[in-house]
């Protein structure tokens, strides 16, 4: 389990992104013994070198330097102060540490990441940093994998994390979501799933199980990356999907163990979940983290 207090970045409690979610999940895995006291790895910024595997350099610099263009900024949602660009670097840092620790150990969760609208040139959709783009990048460039799989269950299309990898053989992109949501401009993932608005939790279920073996068979992973949003809840403010807790606890059981049933690493990434109840929504996203202690 990977947290880090820069991951909130204390926005206005009435901006359209619920920042303050990041603490109280933290506070709620302790609260709840999902996690000891001081039990969670603390990963550290990632370097300006990592981020340029998987996006421009002028952009990088423009993130490092908090100089990002006002029509960036617009397309992303928020301004990218100096508190901004730390929280992006340490986000995308968890999520290298939390792939290095899958590679060790098997299974491995961030308490942040997912930020999969982030194309090579810029952000956007609340996404800074793609995160998970720059830790496959990070995994391939040093030689510690050869073959990566993203299987992206937020309820909003992985169009940034498709583009960047859209002419590499040795990433695998399965986006699963919402087809009439955000971003209006889809991209082509290896393999996508797009789902009817309303699609409750036997449905969606079903369809998730059918294309796992065929991502699996078509990529033949050394590590996946698993986008656990909980965007596709029924109460999800930028959702239009219908799961219940139990269905996203079930969906995450489900990815977790078709890989690692078969040995594949799992590094996890809470991606996307929006709502004015903080409390509720924190908890909504602890489930993923309590379902992965099953598996220890």
């Amino acid at each position: 389990m990977i947290h880090h207090p820069a991951f909130d970045a204390e926005f206005d409690a009435h901006h359209r992104f619920p920042m303050s979610k990041f603490t109280r999940l933290a506070q709620i895995l302790v609260e709840d013994g999902v996690v000891a006291p001081d039990g969670f790895h603390i990963p550290a910024p990632a370097l300006p070198g990592w981020l340029r595997l998987a996006h421009d350099p002028l952009y990088v610099d423009q993130v490092l330097f908090t100089a990002v263009p006002p029509a960036i900024e617009k397309a992303i949602g928020f301004k990218v102060d100096e508190r901004v660009a730390m929280r992006s670097r340490c986000a995308t840092g968890g999520t290298v540490l939390a792939a290095k620790l899958a590679l060790a150990d098997g299974l491995a969760c961030n308490t942040a990441g997912g930020s999969h609208h982030s194309h090579r040139s810029g952000g956007a959709g609340f996404s800074v940093f793609n995160d998970v783009a720059v830790a496959t990048s990070v995994l391939l460039a040093d030689g510690d994998v050869g073959q990566v799989l993203v299987v992206d269950c937020d309820v909003h299309q992985g169009d940034g994390t498709a583009r960047i990898f859209a002419e590499n053989p040795r990433v695998f992109t399965l986006s699963i979501h919402a087809a009439k949501n955000y971003p209006t401009e889809k991209a082509n993932s290896d393999l996508d799933v797009p789902l009817a608005d309303g699609t409750g939790d036997a449905a969606y279920l079903e369809a998730l199980g059918a294309v796992l073996a065929e991502a699996t068979r078509r990529s033949w992973p050394e590590i996946v990356f698993y986008n656990a949003g909980v965007d596709p809840h029924a109460e999800d403010r930028l959702g239009r999907l219908a799961l219940s807790d139990t269905g996203l606890g079930e969906r995450d059981r489900t990815v977790i163990g078709f890989f690692r049933d078969r040995n594949i690493p799992v590094a996890c990434v809470v991606g996307g979940g929006y709502s004015r109840d903080i409390e509720a929504l924190s908890r909504r996203h602890t489930i993923l983290h309590r379902v992965a202690r099953e598996f220890e």
